[in-house]
């Protein structure tokens, strides 16, 4: 299937700054140690490619999901090969004892770069998934950061969203939260980090949901009034190490893409999608009727689809990559604009959090509402939706 014309692009997006670039990102690449925290993921994996496609001295993989790890190895060897440099796996949490032995093995990296995430918007359905979501974006990145200075580390790369710019939804506000203490972390250590648009065909997002759903026979369910931007899996691994190595201390990267052009609705990627397979979108009235009339319509290549008016907390209709508020460099790059930062944070609002986290942690028993609380203490222009709905009601 044609990516690029699924999400109405005939070319690849960062390829003239990569040109440009690549000299710089081959030799720097060539002569580093780098850690890929949750390399195992569709963005991880993304990223590990691109660093060892440059062939690094050291390339340290870091996951939980040793599944995923056998397959990124499998597919590196399937297609790019061998290199001389140290590449392994480990299928371990970055918050574990056995995380911390791995570091002082390890002699250190020149970068470590942390992939992991919850990063679905219904993962605030509940309290504990919820508190989950704060320890792996906030807390873990806090600690992580903070191993990889004594370690020699010469850069922290962390992941971002574009849903932290005036967030709506607390997967959004959780990254807006740990992007403030990155900027703290930033006066010991250089930091970047990279907001972008949805990864086309990601684990777990909904285009990765078309295609269980078509291999299973089963209907496509989307909403009709929600527009998003879409990269394909190598842009944001692109997108991630130029962020690394050629960003500045407290840079945050975006892909410039056009509000007009490049946002579309899940709809019409439903409907481009299937015409790719060879199917005609029918559109049903009903889940039930999408349900009930699968075998039916299939059987005459017509797929049924149920697309609706979006309903649930924390979705907004459009996106974007950064606030009227933030300075932005334009000019550096074709196809990459560039977030400038100051270290501007409240350091005792930081601490305050992490002592109510934690207080709420020892507790042993916490509710949804109550965290919510706590990010709206966070961030007080956080315009969190809510509306009662999750995205589990839906098919």
């Amino acid at each position: 299937m044609n990516i690029l014309h699924l999400i109405g692009r005939d070319r690849p997006l960062f390829d003239a700054d990569i040109a440009r670039c690549e000299a710089e990102l081959s030799e720097r690449v060539a002569a580093s140690r780098f850690l890929v925290i949750g390399g195992a993921g569709s963005i991880g994996q993304a990223v590990v490619r691109e660093i060892f496609k440059r062939r690094p001295r050291v390339l340290h993989v870091v996951d939980i999901s040793e599944n995923n790890m056998v397959e990124l190895v499998r597919d590196i060897r399937s297609t790019l090969g061998y290199i001389e440099g140290d590449f392994r796996t480990f299928a371990i949490d970055c918050g574990s004892h056995q995380f911390q032995a791995l570091l002082r093995w390890s002699g250190g990296y020149d970068y470590v770069l942390n992939l992991s995430a919850l990063k679905h918007v219904r993962s605030e359905k509940d309290p504990f998934t919820l508190m989950r979501l704060i320890e792996v974006n906030i807390l873990n990145t806090i600690a992580t950061v903070e191993q990889a200075r004594p370690q020699g580390a010469r850069k922290y790369f962390c992941v971002s969203t574009d849903k932290a710019a005036n967030p709506a939804n607390m997967m959004g506000a959780s990254k807006r939260i740990m992007e403030l203490f990155l900027m703290r972390a930033s006066l010991d250590l250089p930091i970047s980090t990279a907001r972008f648009a949805n990864v086309a065909f990601s684990d777990g997002s909904l285009l990765h949901g078309f295609n269980q759903r078509f291999a299973k026979r089963q209907p496509i369910s989307a909403p009709h009034d929600v527009r998003r931007y879409f990269i394909t899996p190598q842009e944001s691994g692109e997108l991630c190490l130029m962020s690394c190595l050629l960003g500045e201390n407290r840079d945050i990267f975006f892909p410039k893409l056009d509000e007009q052009l490049d946002q579309l609705t899940f709809s019409a990627i439903a409907v481009r999608y299937l015409a790719e397979l060879g199917f005609e979108a029918y559109e049903c009235a009903t889940e039930d009727e999408a349900r009930d009339r699968a075998p039916e319509l299939i059987a005459r290549k017509q797929w049924p689809c149920y697309f609706f008016a979006s309903d649930t907390t924390g979705e907004k209709d459009f996106e974007e990559f950064y606030t009227d508020a933030e300075t932005l460099d334009m000019n550096r790059f074709a196809s990459i604009g560039v977030i400038k930062n100051q270290p501007v944070y409240d350091a005792a609002k930081l601490e305050w959090f992490l002592k109510t986290i934690s207080a709420v942690q020892q507790r042993g028993c916490w509710d949804r509402q109550a965290l919510v609380q706590i990010f709206h203490a966070m961030l007080p222009d956080f315009g969190h939706k809510e509306t009662g709905k999750f995205l589990d009601e839906r098919m």
